[in-house]
């Protein structure tokens, strides 16, 4: 038995199922174990692990691949920020050791590798833990690709944890191998502020792809709504979901780096950290809006589908009245009386078709007048 292919609405279905199930994460591996413990719950995004590493000072950069972590620890001395970029999580043996390297907390490599984590800060002395929702639209999907993002500030380092290759920090790496603005000239913790103010950055690029999907469906709704319309506007409900789980915790995230003391943050970055908090109330307004506009699309498609139903209701009343009187004179006709003088009558038939069609006509143009056509 060959399947049929499936519909545009059971697509949309199938795309809900997906969101839920990257809305809720499973967690089950670690049940029942102790804290700290190593564990990748997320998707093998990779084959394996890599590691690109940045040096650079004011008058110095190096950049380059490496093959394992340890040559990146101790930090160089002629080198006063080095930033080690981390692609996979699944090899848990590797990022245990650069736990051990970089003398990270048992609890905070537990949080790198469970990838289901809220957006969040915590400081461990004189590192600083965050973590992010790096996010990207694929406008052939219609869909938002999500990842985690996990970020650990040191005094001279800064290291990144991807679960996959490829994000949001090209402009970023341009901006430290050209040297431009304050890129060598600050500590770690500006080189994380950029970071973070990256993937914010990548935020409005998302609802900017997102809000001109939503403005052809408010196109579409209006003017010829369908099922596939309909089914088109849940799976755009779902993906809002997914950005506004990972942009509300955002407000709190900058609102404490802002205001907390962090060993790990200077007083001198913190003003640019309120520009990244400004810049998430923004985004988080944005989904907002759109979230209550996708709901009103709900509403509107009904009301195109009720005013179209109507409209074909109407058309129809108004074809079943013309025909009315028409009925009772063929009624007439057609009983089986055996004296009706206008059956003998030789201009009965033609005469019986005039009234008729004077009646059609004139309630035609009745309803014409009263604008019911």
């Amino acid at each position: 038995m060959s399947l049929q292919p499936a519909t545009s609405a059971q697509r949309a279905i199938i795309r809900g199922l997906r969101v839920t199930r990257r809305l809720i994460r499973k967690r089950g591996k670690k049940g029942g174990m102790a804290p700290g413990s190593v564990v990748h719950t997320g998707e093998k995004r990779v084959e394996e692990v890599k590691f690109h590493v940045i040096r650079f000072g004011p008058d110095a950069f190096e950049e380059r691949d490496v093959a394992s972590p340890a040559e990146c620890f101790p930090a160089a001395d002629s080198f006063p920020v080095t930033w080690l970029n981390i692609d996979g999580l699944h090899d848990t043996t590797l990022l245990s050791e650069v736990a051990r390297l970089a003398g990270l907390h048992p609890l905070v490599i537990e949080d790198i590798v469970s990838t289901g984590q809220r957006p969040k800060q915590e400081a461990y002395g004189e590192q600083l833990y965050i973590v992010l929702r790096m996010l990207r639209y694929d406008r052939d999907q219609r869909q938002i690709d999500e990842e985690q993002v996990s970020i650990v500030v040191g005094p001279r380092y800064v290291l990144s944890f991807q679960e996959s290759g490829g994000d949001v920090w090209d402009p970023v790496r341009e901006r430290l191998r050209q040297g431009k603005g304050h890129a060598r000239t600050r500590g770690a913790d500006y080189l994380a502020y950029t970071l973070m103010d990256a993937v914010v950055d990548e935020y409005f690029n998302v609802v900017e792809a997102v809000g001109d999907h939503l403005g052809e469906l408010e196109e579409e709704v209006t003017e010829h709504p369908s099922r596939g319309t309909v089914a088109a506007i849940y799976a755009l409900k779902g993906e809002l979901l997914v950005l506004r789980k990972a942009v509300w915790p955002l407000r709190d995230l900058f609102n404490s780096l802002v205001r907390d003391e962090f060993e790990a943050i200077s007083e001198g970055t913190r003003v640019f950290l309120r520009d990244a908090y400004d810049h998430a109330v923004q985004v988080i307004d944005n989904v907002e809006t759109m979230r209550d506009l996708s709901g009103g699309l709900i509403d509107i498609y009904l009301s195109s589908v009720s005013n179209r139903m109507n409209e074909v209701m109407k058309v129809l009343t108004l074809i079943a009245t013309i025909f009315i009187p028409l009925t009772f004179i063929v009624g007439i006709y057609g009983m089986n009386f055996e004296f009706m003088p206008e059956l003998h009558w030789r201009w009965a038939y033609p005469v019986v078709w005039v009234i008729m069609l004077a009646i059609g006509t004139g309630m035609l143009v009745l309803f014409k007048r009263k604008s019911w056509l």
